[in-house]
């Protein structure tokens, strides 16, 4: 089997790819606009004539698109996130029609949640910024491709490798930054919002599994953690775990974006049924994972915040 990996260098794609090349029989490509990779190929720019052309030349069997844009402005989240799909869609009916599309989506194109209330596939997208926006553009139009696709709706990723655009990521690198610094302070905005976490191992997991299922899929999966956490409960684990002394401040103003979506729990259960899919790791799990990446990452020196132990 041979299975293309869109982004493959990428926070999720790296993950994906590492599960794949432990399964038997398979044939990992990657594609993206990495110097390293075996198909160039930019989503955001590519015309769907010469992407076809790269995608004959590869002739995958998957597709697992794990490319996509979370920050910037609204032209380079559309580019990436709404335009890419559309092209890679329509490149893949030309060279590849039999292919199976593995699409990453985000449970952002939900928009604001019901407190206490699990979301459901067949719920309302109701996106509320940018980037919940174009990732919808991109399911809709992988949805209505009329290739062998799915759309896994990816709650908010933790674990090793963390960027830090997102909230984990960023948090550990200020714990990182701040070390064992009793008089250490680190300001951060409203933490009042409930998400969705759930580890990037695991979604990498149920990518491998929707790459590799046998028969036609739904056409959106939720993957996530099942349960909504306190925003403030993670940054107060991950802050035990780091072993900081210091003091925390929270913007008590709270935040337009937090106010919004101030809660996010996906149902994941149509993805047990059709995937035989569940979370492995416990969110401490996560967050330890997440710390051993970065404390790997700095230099001896400044493990703790630049003093001698």
């Amino acid at each position: 089997m041979r299975i293309l990996v869109l982004g493959f260098t990428g926070y999720l794609g790296s993950h994906v790819v590492e599960r794949l090349h432990a399964l038997p029989g398979v044939r990992v490509l990657g594609g993206g606009r990495s110097p390293d990779a075996e198909l160039g190929i930019d989503l955001a720019t590519a015309s769907a004539d010469l992407l076809a052309k790269a995608l004959a030349s590869a002739a995958p069997d998957v597709v697992i698109n794990c490319a996509g844009a979370t920050g910037g402005d609204a032209v380079t989240l559309a580019e990436v996130n709404a335009r890419g799909p559309a092209v890679l869609c329509a490149a893949l009916r030309e060279a590849a029609p039999t292919a199976r599309l593995v699409h990453l989506g985000s449970a952002a194109e939900y928009g604001p949640g019901v407190r206490d209330t699990s979301v459901a596939e067949s719920a309302a997208t109701r996106p509320v910024a940018p980037y919940g926006a174009t990732k919808l553009a991109g399911t809709v139009t992988v949805t209505a491709s009329g290739l062998d696709a799915v759309v896994l709706r990816v709650g908010n990723p933790v674990g090793p490798g963390a960027p830090p655009t997102g909230l984990p990521g960023r948090i550990a690198g200020l714990l990182r930054e701040a070390g064992r610094d009793p008089d250490a302070v680190i300001r951060l905005g409203d933490l009042s919002a409930y998400r969705d976490f759930v580890d990037v191992r695991d979604v990498a997991g149920a990518a491998v599994r929707a790459a590799t299922a046998t028969g036609p899929l739904p056409r959106v999966l939720n993957i996530g953690g099942g349960r909504a956490v306190p925003v403030r409960d993670l940054v107060r684990a991950m802050a035990r775990i780091a072993g900081f002394q210091g003091r925390i401040e929270e913007d008590s103003g709270g935040s337009a974006r937090s106010g919004e979506v101030s809660w996010q729990c996906s149902d994941i259960t149509a993805a047990g049924d059709a995937l035989g899919w569940r979370p492995a790791h416990t969110l401490e799990d996560s967050l330890a994972a997440l710390w051993a990446a970065v404390r790997a990452d700095t230099p001896s020196g400044q493990r703790d915040g630049g003093r001698a132990p």
